[in-house]
Parts: structure tokens; sequence; C-alpha cells
């Protein structure tokens, strides 16, 4: 151990004597590290805030509609009566089916009119979406059709600026509902209710007498345990049974479309953080080259070393050091301001996809083994091609 630091100490020596040279070679490493933690840092929070305000609509099931590729879309269409003809003849498979509805309608609440998406919600709550006032709409309200509303906030704050809606009557097609509740603004807009931040929800039997004729979808929740493949013969099949045997239906996972598209985000950071290891690629070869460069300024040094005494090893050891050192410093400088610009970008990250944790473990451990790493790859050469020399030579250079 007393070698090593004696070692380390006459590196940093070395390294202090060339400063202006060696803080050229370390601006690599500074540049190619801040880069490899800043894009992760940044990527790992989007993306854990994403899965968060995904993780919020909890399990959005199966949804199964027309496949309007059939040469007659219109008598495959799917009725309000479905759903409840699917729960009674397939129970061995299904635990929920509920008719879906998407419309754009005109609303007016408080004088102020505004064309906006409606969408119909169930009485059972699947999801984690938590609310800023009021509540969901229940078991009784769908029963009786009853003409309550919830909304977004946003939608609240363009209705009422800074007032409550809360109880308050909103017209939707001219039909009066009474607002029960008001959603909490949710990160991520682009996650919101089919991408909207301004939306309204009313029950879908309500919808059903607002909007009478064909559904939009079906949201089928399947029992635990059930393979997609069952799930979707058996729905195929009483739906055909219903609507004919040509008609035809598509059933969409969104579990594993919001898995791929998750995978997809995390693919694109660790290939941007790729891009910005050619940077340390790059900070390893100009450490590679001063280090040749500083054997051959040294080779006299080197044959006085060898000439008393010293070894191969010994040698080896020391220009070893002085690399791994040179990395360190450069990989140290270049952790700090890669945290720095994650800590600035984390505001607008949060801000947009909610907050996220940022696995700063595992971002100073890739700091620092990128360093140690670059520096032992890239300075075994230099230092090996140093303990090599033959002290008669090295001495009459």
């Amino acid at each position: 151990m007393e070698r090593l630091l004696a070692y380390a100490v006459e590196a940093m020596a070395a390294i202090w004597r060339n400063r202006a040279r060696s803080i050229l070679t370390m601006l690599g490493m500074i540049i190619g590290t801040s880069s490899v933690i800043a894009v992760l840092g940044v990527g790992k929070a989007a993306s854990g805030g994403i899965v968060g305000t995904l993780d919020s609509f909890g399990d959005p099931g199966f949804v199964v509609d027309v496949d309007s590729k059939q040469d007659d879309p219109a008598s495959a269409a799917i009725q309000y009566r479905d759903a409840k003809t699917l729960l009674t003849e397939d129970d061995a498979v299904l635990r929920y089916v509920f008719p879906n509805f998407q419309r754009t309608y005109a609303m007016k609440a408080n004088g102020v009119n505004y064309v906006g998406s409606v969408f119909s919600q169930q009485e059972i709550v699947f999801d984690s979406l938590t609310l800023h006032e009021g509540r969901r709409i229940g078991v009784p309200d769908v029963a009786s059709a009853a003409r309550v509303t919830l909304m977004s906030q946003s939608l609240e704050g363009r209705f009422f600026g800074t007032g409550s809606a809360l109880g308050q009557i909103v017209r939707i097609d001219g039909v009066r509902f009474r607002v029960i509740g008001v959603y909490d603004e949710l990160k991520a807009g682009i996650f919101s209710n089919a991408g909207q931040s301004d939306y309204i929800e009313i029950p879908y039997s309500t919808f059903h007498e607002l909007a009478p004729g064909p559904v939009d979808s079906l949201q089928i929740y399947a029992k635990p345990g059930v393979p997609l493949d069952v799930v979707r013969d058996a729905v195929f099949a009483t739906l055909r049974h219903l609507h004919g045997p040509h008609a035809r239906y598509e059933l969409q996972d969104a579990t594993a479309f919001l898995g791929a598209f998750v995978k997809t985000i995390n693919v694109v950071g660790y290939g941007l953080t790729a891009i910005g290891g050619v940077a340390l690629l790059v900070a390893g070869i100009g450490i590679m080259n001063i280090m040749l460069v500083s054997v051959t300024e040294r080779t006299r040094e080197i044959g006085i070393r060898k000439a008393i005494g010293g070894s191969s090893r010994d040698i080896t050891l020391q220009f070893l050091m002085e690399a791994v050192i040179l990395s360190l410093i450069g990989g140290g400088v270049g952790m700090v301001l890669g945290v720095l610009a994650v800590l600035l970008a984390y505001g607008v990250v949060s801000s947009l996809l909610g907050p996220a944790p940022i696995p700063w473990l595992l971002i100073v451990a890739l700091a620092v083994g990128f360093a140690t790493f670059v520096g032992v790859v890239f300075g075994t050469y230099p230092a090996i091609r140093a303990g090599r020399l033959d002290p008669i030579e090295a001495l009459r250079s």
C-alpha cells in the first residue's frame, strides 16, 4: 500500500509538471463523463416520471373495437347491450365488460363556451388518479344514468377561473350535468386521458342516453390467470354470434402497448448514452497518446530507475497509476458537471413528466467505473511499453 501511495504521489507530481498538457488531455474525459451522466440521469428521470404516470392509470385491461378494414364495418358495430351479453356468455373468462364512448361535444359553464373531449367512465376504479376535490363516479351514478361529471383541473380553470367547479352545472351538448369531482392536474400531458388536458367524464350509462347507438369500443377485464388468446377467442366468438360470422374485430392489449412504449423510451435513452460514450473513447485515445509521449520524454529517467534496481513491474505500475489518476481527475470533474446538469434539468423534467427518483448511486458508480476503465485500458499499453524498455538503450537516448 505504501508503494502504491508513493506511485500516486509521483504520478500527481508528473501531472502537475505538465499541467497544461494534462488539462487538455483531461478535457476529453470531462466532456465524455459529464455528457454520459447528464444523458443517463435525465433519461432515467424522464423514464421514471413517464412510468409513474402510466402506473397511475392502473390496469387498462383489453380494448375491443371493430376492424375497420372489413367489407361492412357497420354490420359489425358493437352495441351497448353487447357488454352485458359478453359478460353473461363468457363469465368463465371475463371479470368486467364496460362500453366505451369518446366524443367531442360543445360545452358551456359559467358563461364560457368550449368544444372538448367527453369520455365515458365506469363505476369500478382501476387507476390511482387523485382528486383535487369531490368524488369519483359510483355504482348509483351508473345504475341511475345520473347526469354527473368529473373534469380535469385545467378545464375547471377554463370554465371557473380560480373558483371551484364542485357542484356547478356544465352543459354538454345542451344537457345539464352537475360536477361531482375534479382531477388533480396530471403531469405528462401526453399521457392524460386520450392525450387531452381539457376533458370531462360522465357515466357510460348516461353517455348511452346522450349518444344512443353503437359504442366506440368495449373495455374488457379478464379473470386472473386467463391468457390473452383465450380471452380473444371467447370474445370474438360471442361477437360473431351476435353480429354474423363475417364480422371482424380487433383486441388491443393496452398493458403490452404501454410496456413496449416504456421499453422504447429506455432504448432511446441508452442509445443517447452510448453516443456520449464515444466521447469517452476519444478521451481514452487522448490519454494513451499523451502517455506514449510521456514515455518517450522520460526514457532516460526510466533507464536510470532500472539501472538502480527498479523492476519492469515497478515502471509499468508507475505509468499505469499516472494514466488512471489522469482519467479519474477528468472523470471526477466531469461527474460534478454532469450532476449539476441533471439537477438543472430535473426541474423541467419533473414539471412536464412528474417527479421521479434519480439513480444517483448508479450515476456515481458509472462515472467512477468509466474513468477507471478508460485509464486502465488506454494506459496499459504505454505502461507496458515503458516497463519493457532496455535500460542500456534508455540511458543512451
